[in-house]
C-alpha cells in the first residue's frame, strides 16, 4: 500500500476485500491500482497460449464441412460463428486453459516476489528459505488439490460443451 492510505481493519488479509467491508473506498481504489501491474503480468503470461489455441481451433472449425453447410443454408453469420464454430473450437481451448493454469501457479510465485505482493507464493518461498518444511508441504498440497479440482472442472465442462462426451463409464 502507498503511504497515503491507511491499512483497513484486518479481516481477511486481502486489502481489496477488507477495504470494501470497511467501506473505505479510497483505500480500495489504491489497492486496486496496485493490482494492475501484477494482474497484467499474469494476464499477458496466460493470454498468449490461449489466444493462439483459440485462433487455431477456430480456423479449423471454420474450414469444416458443417460450417460450409450452415453458410449454404443461409444461417446468420453470428449464429454460425458463435453457435457452431466457437462451440466446436472450445474443447482444445479449455484443455489449454488447464495447462496454462498449471504454469500460472508457478509464475504466480515469481510475480508475487517481483511486485512484493504478499500471497501464497511468497509464503511458500519464505517457508522454503526458512526450512519450514511443514509450510512447504502445505503449499504443495494446496496447489495439488487446486490443480486436481481444476482438472475435474475441465472434465465436467467437456460434457457441457460437447454433449457427445458423456459421463458413462467404460
Amino acid at each position: 500500500m502507498g503511504f497515503l492510505y491507511i491499512e483497513p481493519e484486518r479481516i481477511t488479509g486481502f486489502y481489496l476485500i477488507d477495504a470494501a467491508l470497511a467501506g473505505d473506498w479510497e483505500t480500495f481504489g489504491g489497492a486496486a491500482k496496485q493490482l494492475v501491474l501484477p494482474a497484467a503480468t499474469m494476464a499477458i503470461f496466460t493470454l498468449a497460449p490461449i489466444a493462439r489455441m483459440t485462433r487455431a481451433a477456430m480456423l479449423q472449425a471454420l474450414s469444416s464441412d458443417f460450417i460450409r453447410t450452415a453458410r449454404a443454408a443461409g444461417l446468420a453469420p453470428r449464429k454460425i460463428l458463435v453457435g457452431y464454430a466457437l462451440r466446436n473450437a472450445l474443447l482444445p481451448v479449455v484443455t489449454t486453459l488447464g495447462m496454462v493454469f498449471s504454469f500460472a501457479l508457478g509464475a504466480n510465485v515469481l510475480v508475487e516476489k517481483v511486485f512484493a505482493w504478499p500471497g501464497i507464493g511468497s509464503y511458500a518461498v519464505d517457508a522454503l528459505v526458512a526450512s519450514d518444511y511443514a509450510a512447504v508441504q502445505g503449499f504443495v498440497l494446496a496447489m495439488a488439490l487446486l490443480f486436481v479440482a481444476l482438472n475435474l472442472i475441465i472434465d465436467l465442462l467437456y460434457a457441457v460443451i460437447d454433449p457427445r462426451i458423456g459421463f458413462e463409464a467404460g
